[in-house]
């Protein structure tokens, strides 16, 4: 569990430092270079838009899972069992949520780069 946790905190702290970069970056649905206005980005924008779209439509989900299991540790009422479910719950939906944003920062620093 420790080194879970360990892990969780540096994936947060990386995550909070790429984060930085790709915000730096601009508005991640439209290609540096490109005029959000034209209309017109051609095929790279249009998959850029998609695959971000798609990973806030996740990052909705795994708030959802965050707050149901959340409500599960209230209700549980006082059985360990119960509770170690939702806290595992909670752990894992944060690590799914850094391995989305991360997605996210690769997905805008390719779309930089290309």
């Amino acid at each position: 569990m420790k080194k879970l946790l360990t892990s969780v905190s540096s994936a947060i702290a990386s995550a909070t430092f790429f984060a930085g970069n790709a915000l730096a970056l601009g508005n991640p649905n439209t290609i540096p270079g490109i005029a959000a206005d034209e209309g017109t980005g051609g095929i790279k924008d249009a998959i850029v838009r998609v695959i971000v779209t798609i990973l806030d439509f996740i990052l909705i989900v795994a708030v959802v899972f965050v707050i149901i299991a959340g409500i599960r540790l209230i209700v549980s009422g006082g059985d360990e069992g119960e509770k170690d479910k939702a806290k595992t719950t909670i752990l894992y939906v944060i690590a799914g949520i850094i391995v989305v944003l991360l997605a996210r920062v690769i997905v805008t620093f390719v779309a930089h780069l290309l």
